[in-house]
C-alpha cells in the first residue's frame, strides 16, 4: 500500500489532462504517490497522451461516459493507498501543494476531508466551500458568486477574507478534494446517482454523517480553469446536471422535491426518463 493515490477523471481534455499530470511533477509530492487517470471514453488523444508522456501513470479506459461519481469510484477501487486525492483533469497542482494536503490532514484526525484554495488563471479565487445545498443555501451560493464576481463593495471583501481563512464547513469543492480511504470505505465511496455536480456536497455530508469535519485550506493553492470538461457538449451538461439537483433534492430535501421539479417543468429544464 502507497501513501497516496491521485484520482483523476478524463473525459475529452487532452491538453488540460496532460499539463495536469505534468504539474505533479514540478515538483513532485514526497509522499509516495500512485496517480491513476479513469478516462470516460474520451476521443480526443487522451489515453495515448498519457500513456506516451507519463508512462508511469495507470490509466483505466472505461469506454464510455460513465459520469464523475463512478469513474472515481473506479479509481479508488484500482489503486491501494492510505489517503486518497480527486483531482480535476482541469487542475494544476504542484507537489508541494500535494505534501501540504496530506500533512495536514494527518496531523488532523478528526477531518474527513481537506480542500485547497482555488484560484483561476488569473488568480481570482474561486468560492469552493459552502454551507449543504439547499434551496435557500444554493440562493445565497449563488449571490456570493455574483457579488465575488462583480467585485460588490464590503461583500465581495468579506468574501475575500472568508478566502483566505482556515476553517471548517459543510462541503469542500470535490475538483481537489483529499480524503483517508478507510473513511471513504466507511460512507460507501461517492454516490453514482450524481452523474456531475453536487457528489462532493453529497461526499462531504456523508463523512460529516460518521462524525467527520471538513477542513478548508487556504495555505494551500490550487489553479481551477473550471468546467472544462462540459465545453463542447453544454447541452448534455445542463441535462446532467439537472438530473444531479433532482437526485440531490431526492435525497436530502424530499419535501422541497414537487417545487423543484415544478419550478424546473415551468423552465423547460425538467429531465424525462427517456433525456
Amino acid at each position: 500500500m502507497t501513501d497516496l493515490a491521485i484520482i483523476i477523471v478524463s473525459y475529452n481534455t487532452c491538453k488540460l489532462l496532460d499539463a495536469c499530470v505534468g504539474s505533479l511533477s514540478q515538483p513532485s509530492p514526497k509522499v509516495p504517490t500512485d496517480i491513476v487517470v479513469v478516462d470516460n471514453g474520451s476521443h480526443d488523444g487522451s489515453v495515448e497522451t498519457i500513456r506516451r508522456h507519463w508512462p508511469q501513470v495507470k490509466v483505466l479506459e472505461v469506454g464510455r461516459n460513465i459520469g464523475y461519481a463512478a469513474a472515481n469510484n473506479l479509481g479508488i477501487r484500482e489503486s491501494n493507498s492510505e489517503f486518497v486525492l480527486l483531482l480535476n483533469s482541469d487542475t494544476l497542482a504542484s507537489g508541494i501543494a500535494i505534501d501540504v494536503l496530506v500533512n495536514q490532514l494527518r496531523e488532523r484526525p478528526g477531518v474527513g476531508a481537506i480542500g485547497p484554495r482555488l484560484v483561476n488563471r488569473s488568480g481570482q479565487p474561486e468560492l469552493s466551500f459552502g454551507n449543504m445545498i439547499g434551496p435557500f443555501n444554493e440562493l445565497i451560493q449563488r449571490a456570493k458568486r455574483i457579488a465575488l464576481a462583480h467585485d460588490i463593495p464590503v461583500i465581495s471583501r468579506r468574501i475575500r477574507e472568508a478566502l483566505i481563512t482556515p476553517g471548517y464547513h459543510d462541503w469542500v469543492s470535490g475538483a481537489c478534494l483529499l480524503f483517508r480511504r478507510g473513511d471513504a470505505e466507511t460512507v460507501g465511496g461517492l454516490d453514482e446517482r450524481f452523474f456531475l455536480y453536487g457528489e462532493d456536497v453529497d461526499f462531504c455530508a456523508a463523512l460529516r454523517r460518521i462524525g467527520k469535519r471538513v477542513f478548508f485550506s487556504p495555505d494551500v493553492e490550487v489553479l481551477h480553469h473550471i468546467g472544462q470538461s462540459g465545453v463542447r457538449m453544454s447541452e448534455q451538461t445542463q441535462l446532467a446536471y439537472r438530473r444531479s439537483q433532482v437526485a440531490f433534492y431526492s435525497k436530502h430535501h424530499p419535501a422541497w422535491l414537487p417545487l423543484l421539479k415544478a419550478y424546473l417543468k415551468i423552465r423547460g429544464k425538467l429531465p424525462t426518463k427517456s433525456s
